[in-house]
This record gives C-alpha cells, structure tokens and sequence, in this order.
C-alpha cells in the first residue's frame, strides 16, 4: 500500500510533466521489469537482481521501536536476545525469512526469531499495531520519523544496526538513457533531498 507521501510525489510529477502518462503499480513482490514493461521501480533495502541499473534515491535506516505504553508494560530490551521473550509485530514481505531480525554493533552479529500475536504484510497495518501499543516493530525511518519526533514512538536498541531499507530507482539497462526515466529519477532524488537532507557521510535526516 503507497502511503500519502509516495502518491503524492506521483501526483507532482505528473502535474510537472503533463505530457507523460504514468502508470503506477503497487505490490511488494519483486517483478521483473523487462517482462513486465516497467520503465522504472522503487525499491527499499537490498537489490536481488544485479542485471538491473540501480541508483540511490536515499539513503533510509531500519528502526527497531515500540509505543510508550507498550515500553511501560512490558519494559525495554536492553540486549538483541530480549526480543525473542517480546511480543514483535512481523511483517511477512517479499522473500525474507520469517520473523528473522540481525542486528550488528562493529563487528559482532545477533539472529533473534521473534514473536508475536500479530503479523502482516502490509507496513501501514504493522505501524497502526505498534503506535496502539501492540508490541516492537522493525520498520524504515522514513515511515517512523514524524511518530518519532512526537513521541508516540521510542527507538530501541538504538547501539545496534540493522539491515538499511535505502530507496533505489531501478531500471533495465536499456532504459538507462531514456529520457523520461532520467527525468523521474532526477525528481525523485530532489524531492528526497529537499525533504530529507543527506549529510556527506550519506545519512537521511527524515
């Protein structure tokens, strides 16, 4: 499900480039653009198909958080392995291992298998569930950030790093010169550095 932001970074490139006719699809399995006559795809986090040119829109961390209320019930992990006797909200997406977290501090990796009473594939329907105080999500900064600022989510375990979730454009090779992809990717990447400054050390300030 495309949340407000994406539509609306659609519906300003269409009003800016009237000429073009875009077609947007929404799903969260990996396609195949060739076969499928995409122009272009958005990402987040790891590309599996190294036959694809890849861009870097924005650089995008992976947060671990809960609500305050869940945080006063059940109290805080302080260590990876205390996840796994927390209730965590899933999200089943693509091909990912179910339920699998990895979070690194230097040079040292933690697996935890996670639980929970509830589980999804849908982000916006995992962020309603943690913001209610239903348990520890795992989810992209960029969808986190207003609910951080305000305080309606805490980040935990914030000493440890987990897989980022960076947005890329994706495009056959065949499109690299295309005009019209390079005049949306151009776009992209303005409207994502006017709204999330990236430092020189290539981090998101959502």
């Amino acid at each position: 499900m495309a949340s407000q932001r994406e539509n609306a970074l659609v519906s300003e490139f269409s009003l800016r480039y009237p000429e073009m006719e875009v077609q947007l699809q929404l799903t969260d399995r990996p396609i195949n653009l060739a076969d499928e006559s995409f122009d272009v795809g958005i990402r987040f986090g790891e590309l599996p198909d190294t036959r694809l040119i890849a861009r870097r829109i924005a650089a995008n961390r992976r947060l671990l958080c809960a609500s305050p209320l869940y945080l006063k019930t059940k109290g805080e992990p302080l260590l990876p392995d205390d996840l796994a006797h927390h209730n965590c909200i899933v999200l089943r997406q693509n091909d990912s291992a179910y339920g699998i977290w990895r979070l690194t501090q230097g040079k040292k990796t933690a697996t935890v298998k996670v639980r929970g009473s509830l589980s999804t594939n849908d982000g916006e329907v995992a962020l309603g569930w943690a913001l209610k105080g239903h348990g520890i999500l795992m989810r992209a900064e960029w969808d986190l950030a207003k609910y951080l600022r305000s305080g309606r989510l805490q980040v935990i375990l914030s000493d440890y790093e987990l897989p980022p979730a960076d947005i890329y454009a994706v495009y056959p090779e065949r499109h690299s010169l295309s005009g019209r992809v390079s005049a949306f990717v151009e776009f992209l990447i303005a409207q994502f550095n006017a709204s999330a400054p990236v430092t020189e050390e290539g981090d998101a300030h959502w």
